[in-house]
C-alpha cells in the first residue's frame, strides 16, 4: 500500500523533547535529501522531510503544479504536530524555501503555535520573480539544466527510466514555483534566518537581504562554500546555525 503521509521521518533516535524541524525540498528533491543534515543535526533534533506527490514512495500518486497545492496538501499533517513543548522550526531550500514561507503563512493564519524559525535557502525573496520558462524546456534542454546546476546524478539521467521519471516530476515543480506569486507586503511573523551558496548561480548573497522584508521578527543572513546544491557539503556549518539558532530563540 502506497504511504499518502507527507512526513517523513529522517532522525533515526531523537531525545525525548527534540526540536523538530520540518524540511520541504527543492524542485525535483525528495524528503531523503535532507537525511545527510537530520544525521548531523543529531538526536537532540526531529527531523522530518516533506515529502512531495508523485516522487519515491509516492511516485504513483498525481504530481501537484502549484506552492499553493503543496502548502494545502502538508498543512494538515503540520498542524497535528504542534504545539509542542520543544518548539518546531521549518528549514525549505530553493522552491522548498517558498513552500515553507507560505506554509509559515497558513500556520499563522490558523493561529496555530507559529514555528521558531523559519530558515529559507537558496532562494530569492518571495515577491521577487525568477526563472519563468524551464518548466517549458524540451527534455535535452532539462537535462543540461540539472546538470548544469548539480544535485542531480548523471547517471541516474541516462537511465531511461529513471530519466523519465525525474524530468516528469521536476517539471512540475519548476511549473509550481515559476506560476508561483506572492504580494510585496506578505509577510510572517517568525524571525527569518536566509542562508545561500557564496557561488550559487540562482540566488547571490545580495539576494538574501529582500527577505528582510517578508518578516516583522529579527533577520539574518549568512553564506557557505558552494554552489545552488552547499547543503551537504556544508552539513555541519549548517547544523551548528540551527542549533544556534534554537538555543537563542530558547534561552
Amino acid at each position: 500500500m502506497a504511504n499518502t503521509s507527507w512526513l517523513r521521518s529522517l532522525s533515526a533516535a531523537a531525545e525525548d523533547g527534540a526540536h523538530t524541524l520540518i524540511c520541504f525540498p527543492h524542485a525535483g528533491g525528495s524528503a531523503i535529501s535532507y537525511g545527510p543534515l537530520a544525521r548531523t543535526l543529531g538526536p537532540r533534533f526531529r527531523v522530518l522531510g516533506v515529502q512531495y506527490p508523485g516522487r519515491q514512495d509516492r511516485r504513483h500518486e498525481p504530481l501537484l503544479g502549484s506552492v499553493a497545492e503543496l502548502v494545502e496538501g502538508a498543512l494538515p499533517e503540520i498542524l497535528e504536530l504542534i504545539p509542542r513543548p520543544a518548539g518546531y522550526s521549518l528549514f525549505g531550500h530553493s522552491m522548498g524555501a517558498a513552500v515553507a514561507f507560505e506554509t509559515c503563512r497558513r500556520l499563522e493564519q490558523e493561529q496555530a503555535t507559529p514555528p521558531a524559525t523559519l530558515f529559507v535557502s537558496g532562494r530569492i525573496a518571495p515577491a521577487r520573480k525568477g526563472s519563468h520558462g524551464v518548466h517549458r524546456y524540451t527534455d535535452q534542454e532539462l537535462i543540461r539544466h540539472l546538470l548544469d546546476f548539480g544535485g542531480t546524478p548523471a547517471a541516474l539521467l541516462e537511465d531511461p527510466d529513471f530519466r523519465s521519471l525525474i524530468l516528469s516530476v521536476t517539471r512540475s515543480d519548476y511549473r509550481a514555483i515559476e506560476t508561483y506569486s506572492c504580494a510585496p507586503d506578505s509577510t510572517v511573523d517568525s524571525p527569518v534566518v536566509a542562508l545561500v551558496g557564496d557561488s550559487d548561480p540562482a540566488t547571490s548573497i545580495a539576494d538574501l537581504k529582500e527577505w528582510q522584508a517578508h518578516t516583522t521578527g529579527p533577520f539574518t543572513q549568512t553564506s557557505f562554500p558552494g554552489g545552488h546544491f552547499y547543503i551537504d557539503a556544508n552539513s555541519h556549518g549548517v547544523a551548528q546555525l540551527i542549533r544556534d539558532q534554537r538555543d537563542r530563540n530558547y534561552a
